[in-house]
């Protein structure tokens, strides 16, 4: 049985051997998806390990530095249960709904392969998992990667062969080629009330300058066209280490962005804050070292829900930093996410931020609807938001953010744009313009004159067709 989650309600796995096809429309509503795209020879007699990994790119990221070191061990990595000789489940543990998922995958593989391996965010509550699935091998937390490989190697131990086991320069990656996911950061200094990731995955560890730009340049020099840079706040990176300099280069977001910008890859931000430092961001934008591109979690506009979320940066005036970043940069992409339903909010607060909306005029939105997570403060909040009001304020949400993609998308009619090209098949091309960003934006579509593209190329088009969420384009 392939590892491949059948019927999901919402597909935020990634998979071995499962290719998933590109994204429907509308794009997925939540930013967390990650798609795992690898195939391996196994060599005779070679032990082998499976992985089904849930939840962010953050987590994705983690997965392909567990199979990249046991790939260097000599471990083979499998594409479905039956050929594995273990399988690690790297879970998520965010929403009661994701720990589900997660108490379901790991279910599955027991029943596929019977030996499995548990890490990730669910994997701090130790005793939740084993309660539901006491035959699992071992348990581990987030990113605990030397407690990961022990488990391995005592449930599968390692059998290398010196001649064939080499580790591949750029390491093992579950995304595709032509683009991948820079993690600068671990942990989190807020304390958001929704949120129990700081519980989960700590307080903020910012990674060296100089670490990152050596690995985002191995990951260019081996054909990576697209770096997408993400944390748990990536606008916070470095303020743990207070920004140190270390041969040559500063650990903070602006000077980072600055050094990636040489490297000749589109560079994207994800998960920015909106903090004063943000608009220093822009002016890399509007020179071109860094994609035109923010993805910011707003979360919501009214400043009494901010405040009662305990958001940083709550009194922001957004809709000024929005107009100011779109006088220096007037093509800015911007991307976010937002909670409705949250404890306490009212019709009036609710529709100020579809006001908000209309002024602000985001490209991509997601929406959540709130739920409790075991362990938030935020559960403990009085004035709880029924289910159908907070399905009904989702729907109207959603209503309003696609009419303005619809309109916004119909005004690059006739122009020509870049765009990066992750998938061809026998209908056509499926490409992204830099305004969007894997699975989770939209796509554009060229099926006309595209035998002559492969996947990863970047090239010019012009569009002559526009949708809700996607356009459609001739080469020029």
């Amino acid at each position: 049985m392939p590892l491949q989650r059948l019927n999901a309600p919402l597909p935020r796995t990634a998979m071995l051997g499962y290719i998933p096809p590109m994204a429907t429309n509308p794009p997925q509503l939540r930013p967390d998806l990650a798609s795992a795209r690898i195939t391996e020879t196994k060599r005779s007699g070679q032990p082998t390990i499976g992985m089904v990994s849930l939840g962010c790119p953050k987590a994705l990221v983690d997965s392909e530095r567990i199979l990249t070191r046991l790939r260097a061990e000599g471990y083979g990595i499998s594409p479905d249960y039956a050929g594995a000789d273990a399988v690690i489940v790297n879970t998520c543990g965010f929403l009661d709904s994701a720990k589900a998922e997660s108490l379901e995958a790991i279910g599955e593989a027991i029943e596929s392969n019977g030996r499995v391996i548990v890490t990730g965010c669910l994997g701090a509550e130790p005793e939740y998992i084993s309660g539901a699935h006491p035959k699992v091998l071992a348990v581990t937390g987030p990113h605990q990667y030397e407690q990961v490989l022990d488990a391995v190697h005592q449930a599968v131990p390692p059998s290398p062969d010196p001649f064939v086991d080499l580790l591949p320069a750029s390491g093992v990656k579950l995304t595709p080629r032509h683009y991948s996911y820079l993690k600068i950061s671990e942990g989190c200094n807020h304390k958001c009330k929704f949120c129990i990731i700081p519980d989960m995955r700590g307080r903020l560890q910012s990674r060296p300058a100089h670490a990152v730009l050596r690995e985002a340049e191995k990951l260019v020099e081996n054909g990576v066209k697209e770096l997408l840079v993400i944390s748990q706040d990536t606008s916070a990176y470095g303020v743990d280490i207070k920004y140190k300099e270390d041969r040559g280069h500063r650990a903070h977001i602006v000077n980072l962005a600055r050094d990636l910008g040489t490297l000749g890859a589109w560079v994207r931000l994800h998960y920015v804050y909106p903090y004063p430092h943000v608009r220093d961001l822009i002016p890399l934008m509007a020179e071109g070292l860094i994609l035109p591109y923010l993805d910011i979690p707003f979360q919501h506009a009214h400043p009494d829900v901010l405040r009662r979320m305990a958001r940083p940066a709550a009194a922001a005036k957004t809709l000024d930093e929005i107009t100011s970043w779109r006088g220096v940069c007037p093509d800015i992409t911007l991307r976010s996410t937002f909670i409705v339903g949250y404890p306490g909010e009212t019709e009036t607060e609710f529709q100020m931020l579809l006001d908000w909306l209309d002024e602000a005029q985001l490209d991509r939105v997601g929406c959540f609807q709130y739920e409790n997570v075991a362990g938030a403060r935020s559960n403990n909040l009085p004035d709880h938001v029924p289910e159908e009001i907070k399905q009904d304020r989702w729907d109207r949400f959603m209503a309003k953010s696609q009419a303005i993609s619809e309109a916004k998308l119909a005004k690059k009619v006739g122009k020509e744009l870049e765009v990066i090209v992750d998938e061809i098949d026998e209908d056509g091309a499926t490409c992204r313009t830099w305004a969007d960003a894997p699975e989770i934006d939209g796509n554009l579509f060229i099926d006309e004159g595209f035998d002559t593209l492969s996947v990863g190329d970047i090239v010019k088009v012009t569009v002559d067709e526009a949708g809700e969420y996607d356009l459609w384009a001739k080469l020029t």
